[in-house]
């Protein structure tokens, strides 16, 4: 058997890559535009995994990985760490955000009621076949309510406090202003709470759906009912120098909390919380939350198994790296299986002789 190294060099590497872009085309302000505007939950989903709210950069990102979205995050997430930091804003309480979209599928009746805002939860999926003959798909006009909701809407979980049904909202243990940073620090463990919801913030959709879903299917130690479910705005609040606090603008966001049957007179929760739009990867992250304590060792819902796994960039680039030359090591296991033929059957061809 022959083996023959790979020519070309830096030479090779620089066209291939060439080739790459010459398939995907021309980058332009207009495309970039283009995806920002017709798909908006891709964007989301980009801005989330890769922890920066910023739609233009986002699109920028999946043009120009061509809708790779490991590559889009990494691309993300590498131009982030070289913008600089200028301040913390505060934190925000659920009470306090704009609300588009709020349903609690463990209550009927909730204080400030059921908001349904924009979802495909209740419609059929049909597929508009006829935009590929020509003509175009108009979806129809939106009903403005006469009295639209209010906008700030009180969080179920306060309500449930008020009745000791669950433990008053709260963090951990961890102060305002030494919540980890997962950019800047190294994922340590038993992690922080704080730690774990900033880890499922960024993971991957994908993987947080995968372990999510299996523990719902029962390899969890609890079964999850959506308490609230919220899509919504959230003001950036930063403090001045002179000490004077304003809003910088909003930010979209998605929020799920989940609880399980109570466990003596109280239930257990599950929070999760993210970047835009993303309510399958909220719900499915909260699961995982509330399933983390006391967990059992190696299972799919330890919290070192799943924050691990559910890193989408360092998951992905794991797995590319075995395209990457590995002829060294390949190579001393082929001469080791040589080897070990070569003592089975040489004795065997000197008794032979």
């Amino acid at each position: 058997m022959a083996y023959v190294a790979t020519r070309g060099g830096e030479h090779a590497i620089e066209q291939s890559e060439r080739m790459f872009r010459e398939e995907l085309g021309d980058i332009t302000l207009e495309k970039v535009a283009n995806v920002r505007d017709t798909l908006p939950y891709l964007v989301d989903r980009v801005m989330g995994e890769a922890s920066l709210y910023d739609r233009d950069i986002a699109a920028l990102a999946l043009a120009q990985a061509g809708g790779e979205l490991h590559e889009a995050v990494l691309l993300l997430r590498a131009w982030r760490t070289t913008q600089p930091r200028i301040t913390i804003a505060s934190p925000v309480t659920q009470g306090g955000t704009h609300v588009l979209r709020r349903i609690s599928a463990a209550f009927k009746d909730i204080p400030g009621g059921q908001v349904l805002g924009p979802s495909l939860d209740y419609s059929h999926r049909l597929l508009a076949t006829e935009v590929l003959t020509g003509e175009d798909y108009q979806p129809d006009p939106v009903e403005r309510a006469v009295k639209p909701a209010p906008r700030y809407q009180p969080s179920v979980s306060a309500w449930l406090a008020e009745q000791e049904l669950v433990e008053p909202a709260g963090n951990d243990d961890t102060a305002a202003d030494d919540i980890p940073d997962l950019t800047r620090e190294p994922l340590l463990f038993p992690a922080k709470r704080a730690h774990r919801l900033q880890s499922l913030a960024r993971a991957d959709t994908g993987g947080v759906l995968a372990l999510g879903y299996s523990a719902m299917r029962g390899y969890g130690q609890a079964h999850p009912t959506v308490n609230e479910l919220r899509l919504c705005e959230a003001e950036v609040e930063v403090k001045h120098p002179s000490g004077t606090k304003f809003s910088v603008g909003r930010v979209k966001i998605s929020q799920a909390e989940v609880v399980s049957k109570a466990k003596g007179s109280k239930l257990e929760r599950g929070f999760s919380a993210t970047f835009g739009w993303n309510e399958v990867k909220c719900i499915a992250a909260a699961t995982l939350d509330l399933n983390a304590d006391g967990a059992e060792k190696n299972s799919a819902v330890e919290e070192e198994f799943f924050l691990y796994h559910t890193e989408g960039v360092e998951s992905s680039g794991f797995c590319i790296h075995f395209k990457l030359p590995h002829y060294v090591t390949f190579q001393s296991s082929l001469d080791a299986m040589r080897d070990a033929k070569k003592q089975k059957y040489e004795p065997k061809m000197e008794a032979a002789e």
